[in-house]
């Protein structure tokens, strides 16, 4: 299956896998332990928190369409992050792009206070590339980043960094394997908040960790199996059914996308709109921020919630929500000002979503 098209792939997740039965959809194997055929003997699973029937097919799927050969399935995007740092040794030196996801930055922050590890924030990419030196050890990326939806060129960076002895580690979120593939393009670790696109209907809580380096993978295996955040099995079977639509849902909240950013470009309530070209991620600031409570609640379509990536359109304010935690003075440096919103744009019709924009922005 590895060697056919992205789609197949994803429409294939977990067909066939059972050859007892011949059941085409991967069976959720609930059981927490599993019958040794003699002793001495192993089917290959002995405890569901080690190694589960269902998590594997998934892993397996996840594995093929980041082009990648291992995968690590986890019970949220912030465990894996969890899970990945603290495979690191103590006093590591990490260079992080300043736009991140709060709650990375909210642990991140705590590691350093304990002296765990040591970070570094430049914003822009020629600042990124001038602070990977000798001394790193790590490079941290979003790309692109959440909120701004600041690009970066994933091989320049991967180039420079292993030619420091460093590695990068890509948080492919927002694009999904859909529109990028960081471990093609040199970045030695690639996370995911599954919650997001990958599973897409907002029912899943999961993360990924991918890499191609069996000396990575095999660390982040036994600290898994060590501390525990490993995925439930239905939670597995989940979000392997949610990557079935993966390729079609990105089409269409990207094709929506399109479309409400040429309105919001055009509309004298917006003042700025960020937005790459591609995806349901979009971010736009306002002329007048004192009008942002009275937006969000006049909206009836996007719902005001955080998360993205789901089927459902959701609208986000994150100075007060997914990045609160960023203090303000920081957050205001780099550009996330109380005056910005995101969107993250499902697969409504995209007429209902512009009305519903158009009501709320004449406020």
């Amino acid at each position: 299956m590895s060697d056919y098209k992205l789609d197949t792939i994803l429409a294939h997740a977990g067909i066939n896998t059972d050859e007892k039965t011949g059941a085409l959809i991967a069976p959720i194997y609930l059981s927490t332990t599993y019958q040794h055929p003699e002793f001495g003997q192993s089917t290959g699973f002995d405890y569901t928190r080690t190694k589960n029937p269902t998590r594997l097919t998934l892993e397996k799927t996840l594995a093929k369409i980041e082009k990648a050969d291992y995968a690590l399935v986890t019970s949220s995007g912030m465990a894996a992050l969890v899970l990945l740092f603290n495979s690191f040794p103590e006093k590591s030196k990490i260079v992080a792009a300043r736009d991140l996801y709060g709650g990375s930055f909210r642990w991140f922050n705590e590691q350093e206070k304990k002296g765990r590890y040591f970070f570094t924030y430049p914003h822009t990419e020629e600042a990124l590339l001038a602070a990977i030196t000798d001394e790193i050890d790590y490079v941290f990326i979003e790309t692109p980043t959440n909120p701004l939806m600041v690009e970066f060129d994933i091989a320049k960076i991967a180039d420079k960094a292993h030619a420091h002895g460093a590695k990068l580690i890509v948080d492919n979120t927002f694009y999904s394997p859909i529109y990028q593939n960081p471990i093609s393009l040199g970045a030695d670790i690639v996370l995911h908040s599954a919650t997001k696109y990958l599973s897409g209907h907002n029912d899943v809580l999961a993360g990924v960790l991918i890499t191609n380096d069996q000396a990575i993978y095999d660390k982040l295996f036994y600290d898994q199996n060590t501390t525990g955040p490993s995925l439930s099995p239905l939670d597995s079977y989940l979000l392997m059914r949610g990557l079935k639509t993966l390729s079609l849902r990105m089409e269409r909240s990207t094709q929506n996308a399109l479309q409400i950013v040429r309105f919001l470009n055009e509309h004298s309530a917006v003042k700025e709109v960020f937005y790459t070209g591609k995806g349901g991620m979009i971010s736009f600031k306002v002329v007048d921020a004192s009008k942002i409570p009275f937006i969000i609640n006049k909206l009836k379509v996007f719902t005001f919630a955080e998360s993205l990536g789901g089927v459902e359109s959701l609208i986000t304010y994150p100075s007060t929500q997914t990045h609160l935690d960023i203090p303000a003075v920081i957050r205001q440096s780099y550009g996330l000002t109380d005056d910005l919103l995101r969107l993250s744009i499902g697969i409504e019709d995209v007429s209902d979503l512009i009305v519903d924009l158009q009501r709320a922005l004449e406020v």
